[in-house]
């Protein structure tokens, strides 16, 4: 395992970070519990979690989990602006976080999915959420306070260049990496430490080994481990974020850190040639836009807009008419045509993606 030093707090942590995302329905407290001591048995130090994931039974898995680790690990957890807008709110959110985990600090606190970048003033006003997270800090509950941010990359350099944060946790990986490089760059020169979520493009490079093939550097190497290999041969980045459900999913994500090395010119050039404008329009499928008032599943749709943008127009139709021979979409299941265009789900997506054009644009075309 390759340790990589967390900005200038003296921790080295793993290069590869276990997203506690990732537990599947059927996975029980104890079997998720196994996966995450050997996770860390085989050298991951970096745990991920936060209140809700997995339908609220992610910190439950860790806290059982912590009871019994073999060896040393550090933990990240969040409270979000949504949930918890005052200090008192953090304060009791953090409060049943170490309850539920077991533990007497959280290493890594952030204050959690900073869309933009007055959202980020609404978590650092006076008696805001930042400022109840800072006097847990001075009481020995928190070690580090750190963010997690979608903004832009000139936004979240306005946000460490206040000081307020020793890391931050932001989307980035093969796919997007030139249009997001900015953000890690500017919390790199203000020596934050940077963890990367979201390596595999919520899931787009798995569904596309073939498609994404050009990041690998030899045939022995997965599609996925090179695109997890490629966030880590960056300097500024201290851990690359992936979920896993299964100990063949950590053996197989460890197996990318075994050896890492940072990534010339040439071979990032490569890569960007490889990649269109439109691609950073993908849709991640975080799943926050799931709040459609009319019932419309927000996420499959976007998932059948990146076919179009991945693999074009007859794919999509395609893809289009299997939803409907399937029953995915019907006369009684809401569709794209059901759209009011109210932005629910453009305000929450985590992308900041045109998803009413794009609905449109389905209903218009894909019905056709």
């Amino acid at each position: 395992m390759i340790y990589k030093p967390y900005g200038r707090t003296g921790k080295q942590v793993s290069a590869i970070g276990f997203g506690g995302m990732r537990f599947s329905d059927t996975c029980s407290i104890e079997e998720g519990a196994e996966i995450v001591r050997y996770a860390n048995e085989l050298g991951i130090n970096y745990f991920d979690t936060a209140p809700n994931y997995c339908n609220d039974r992610s910190e439950d898995i860790f806290g059982e989990a912590f009871k019994h680790m073999p060896k040393d690990f550090f933990v990240s957890t969040k409270s979000s602006i949504t949930a918890d807008p005052t200090g008192d709110d953090v304060r009791r959110r953090l409060e049943r976080s170490l309850k539920r985990m077991g533990l007497e600090k959280i290493n890594f606190y952030n204050m959690w999915c900073i869309l933009t970048y007055e959202q980020y003033q609404q978590v650092i006003a006076k008696e805001g959420p930042y400022w109840g997270a800072l006097k847990a800090k001075e009481e020995g509950l928190i070690e580090h306070l750190v963010f997690s941010t979608h903004a832009s990359g000139e936004e979240i350099r306005k946000m460490v260049e206040d000081g307020l944060f020793e890391g931050v946790t932001l989307g980035y990986n093969a796919v997007n990496f030139p249009y997001r490089s900015e953000g890690i760059e500017a919390a790199y020169e203000q020596g934050l430490g940077v963890v990367t979520m979201n390596p595999l493009g919520g899931g787009l490079i798995p569904q596309n080994q073939d498609y994404f093939s050009f990041l690998k550097q030899s045939e022995k190497e997965s599609t996925i481990q090179a695109a997890l290999r490629f966030n880590a041969s960056h300097e500024q980045i201290s851990v690359v974020l992936s979920g896993m459900g299964s100990k063949a999913e950590v053996q197989h994500n460890v197996e990318a850190m075994n050896h890492v090395e940072v990534f010339g010119k040439e071979k990032i050039d490569t890569i960007k040639s490889q990649l269109r404008e439109e691609m950073n329009g993908f849709c991640t499928t975080c799943q926050y836009c799931k709040h459609c008032p009319k019932g419309i599943d927000i996420p499959v749709f976007m998932e059948l807009y990146n076919s179009y943008i991945l693999k074009g127009l007859e794919v999509a139709k395609a893809k289009y008419k299997e939803m409907q021979q399937w029953g995915t979409i019907g006369k009684e299941i809401p569709g794209p045509q059901s759209c009011i265009e109210c932005g629910k789900c453009e305000k929450l997506c985590t992308q900041k993606l045109d998803i009413i054009k794009r609905l449109k644009w389905m209903m218009r075309t894909l019905e056709e």
